[in-house]
This record gives structure tokens, sequence and C-alpha cells, in this order.
């Protein structure tokens, strides 16, 4: 697995041998690189994940070349040309942080945070120039995906997929076997490589692989005759994501998406003005009311100074919420390129599984798809509120559609 470009994305399927042919990368780019003291670098989304399944493979394959013994506690061999690879986890990345690294393998990358490539390993390359392999098996349209959406179309990056149905790498029968044994979102990803496969636990990935069918992520145009909603979820130490959705009659097009972190209400005062819309309501949660122990005053307070006028979603329990998106979702349109992130947020918003008890918990994941999920979920039952307390409206002919 020795790809002339410098980045390369391998998406393959499972038991395609994939780790092993990492291990066999790192050993031949540590001996055959001309720079002072290598440094490379397997990387698995935990330090005892990284132990469990490579570790023995990297001391045998390189046991010929390898200089005294393998370090087993920090999972390292010192080769006999200087090189030295090292096994670490993604979860600790304040351990890689200050190294250089001259190749790296990031193994299962779709379960490694989203910000450890770019702000972690991204800038232990640069220096010496250095080389990275990312391989894994879809789970979603998460940073994985991107990094192989980005490779097919980036020419100095490399981008391979390996299905079973195409390698001959597991057997037939073993494959027939698997698909009766497993359900078609899960063998689909597994063994097919399908990142579009619904996420185990989705909540909303069956109807919006329904809106994908029935084309209704598209180009959708902002009209500019029709004033825009918003939808937030405000975050105090984390992300804050607002939906932009404009009402027609009972068509709702949901036309933009803007999500940041660490930025005060000023900055989306700011979103807010540059965007070319003109606004009818901005729905924001109940806790928005919530005054500040520092200041005495709410975050409604401090909006309504920036000129931010919100109304309050009713607070209803999350199951609720998570219905009336359900309800709402065959009703929207969605502008594909503009909500790209936001729609790949909300398809890997999800149950949380209890690998115990083998359930799903009645209670989502929180993670870094929670705060689309919710803007969308206090928009979806501000307009259910709506929708039962008024006459609905008569619809409207749509001439964009056509």
């Amino acid at each position: 697995m020795q790809p002339r470009t410098r980045f390369a994305v391998a998406v393959a399927h499972r038991r395609a041998g994939k780790t092993v042919a990492a291990v066999q990368r790192l050993v031949l780019s540590a001996l055959t690189c001309t720079k002072q003291r290598p440094r490379l670098a397997y990387i698995a989304p935990t330090f005892g994940q990284a132990k469990r399944v490579a570790w023995d493979y990297l001391k045998a394959i390189a046991a010929p070349v390898i200089s005294g013994s393998p370090h087993e506690t920090e999972l390292r061999v010192d080769l006999v040309n200087g090189a030295r690879i090292q096994c670490y986890g993604a979860e600790n990345g304040e351990a890689l942080r200050g190294i250089y690294l001259d190749d790296a393998v990031l193994d299962e990358m779709a379960d490694m945070p989203e910000s450890f490539w770019p702000s972690v390993i991204r800038p232990a390359l640069s220096d010496r120039q250095g080389r990275a392999l990312f391989i894994g098996t879809p789970k979603g349209r998460n940073a994985f995906w991107h990094l192989y959406d980005n490779a097919n179309q980036d020419k100095d990056w490399t981008a391979l997929m390996l299905k079973a149905s195409e390698t001959g790498y597991v057997a037939a029968s073993e494959l027939e076997a698997a698909r009766r044994d497993m359900s078609p979102e899960v063998y689909a990803a597994e063994f097919e490589c399908s990142f579009d496969a619904a996420v185990v636990g989705s909540y909303y990935g069956r109807v919006l692989d329904e809106a994908q069918e029935a084309g209704r992520i598209c180009s959708v145009p902002h009209e500019p005759s029709i004033r825009v909603e918003t939808w937030w979820d405000l975050g105090v130490g984390d992300s804050t994501a607002i939906w932009f959705a404009q009402q027609v009659g009972r068509e709702v097009r949901v036309i933009d998406y803007h999500e940041m972190s660490g930025e005060g209400l000023p900055y989306y005062a700011k979103v807010l003005d540059k965007k070319p819309y003109l606004y009818s309501r901005h729905i924001a949660p109940h806790d928005i009311a919530v005054r500040e122990l520092g200041s005495g005053r709410s975050r409604l307070e401090i909006a309504e100074g920036l000129g931010i006028r919100f109304d309050v979603a009713p607070n209803l329990p999350v199951d609720d919420g998570i219905n009336a998106v359900r309800l709402l979702v065959p009703r929207c349109w969605f502008d594909a390129e503009r909500c790209r992130a936001g729609l790949e947020k909300l398809r890997l918003y999800r149950k949380a599984y209890d690998e115990k008890l083998r359930t799903f918990r009645d209670r989502p994941v929180h993670d870094y798809t929670s705060h689309a999920a919710d803007a969308f979920r206090y928009g979806a039952v501000a307009m259910e509120e709506e929708r039962q307390s008024s006459t609905p409206p008569m619809p409207v002919s749509s001439s964009w559609m056509g």
C-alpha cells in the first residue's frame, strides 16, 4: 500500500487486510527514508486498540530489522538504520504534539475526533514533508468521508475503495452468511464500503434517505420575496448552530446552515447581517431566558440589544421533538451545498447503544452532531406548535422545482 502521492485514503471492507498492509508500508517507509532519524506512527482511535490490532503485526514484520528489543510499554520499535515506529491512540492527542513525523497511518479514521488530523497530525508532518495514509471502514458521512471525497478531487491525493464484492478477499459463502446475519445498512457499510448506509441507531437517516431519493436534496434558491426564519442551538463553551428556512405554503425550504464554536452573540449578529435575507423570526431553545450569574442578564436580553429578537421554542421532551423532526422532514427541501455540513450531522445523530445490554438507550449520543440536530428540533417543534394553533396555509406554486 505505497501510493505515489504524499497523502492517500483507502476505504476497505472488513477483513481486507488493511492493517497488515499499513504496517508493512510503515516498515518499508522507515527503511527507505533518507532523512536522519526517521519517525513514523501507527495511530488507532485508542491506545488500547493500537496495541490489540497492530502491535503484534509490527513486531513480527519488523523483526529482522529491529535494533535491540521492542519497547512493550511504549509500543515502539527502533530499527537498525535509526528509524523509529511507534503506536499511538488518537484519544490522547497531546501525546503527539511537538513530535515530527515522516510517515503516519491513521487506522479507523472514522472513529477519531474530527480535529485530530488537521490540528495534531498535519502539523507534525510539515517541516519534513511527511506522508500520511488514512484507512478504515465507513461510518456515515463524517470526517473520514470528507477526506475520501476530497481525495477523489485532488490530484495530489490518492483515493482507493475496496469492496468485498469486488476484491474476492472474503469467500462468497461467508459474505452471503454475513448478509443474512446483519441488517442491510450494516452490511452495506462494513462490506460494501457505503458511506450512505443509514447509521445504526440514526434518528433521521431513513427520512433523509427518502428526501434524497425524492430529489428534495438539491439546489434550492433563496426566494428574496419570502422572509427567512432561523432555528438556533446556542452553545456556551461549544458550538452554536443555525438553520435558515423559508415557508412556502406547506413546503419548507431549508436554504442555509451555519455553525461555529468559541464565538459570542455579537459574532452571530454579524453573520445574520451579512446574509442576503430578510428575517421573519428567530427560534431559540427555552434556556436562552436563563439569567447568567455574572451579568444578571439572559442571552435573550443580550440578543435583543444586538437587534435579534428571539422566539422561544416550546420546552418539549426530546422524544417529542425528534418526532416533530420526522414529521417535518417530508415537507422539506434542502439546499445540498449550503446545508451540506448540517445534513451530514443530522444523518449521524443517533441513539446511544449499551454494549453490555446489547440494546439502544432512550437518549441520543451527545457529540458534535448534537448542535445541528438540536437546532433543527427547535425549529420543528416551533413549526408544529404553529401548525396546531392556526389554519394550514394554502399551497403556493414553486416554479423553481421544474
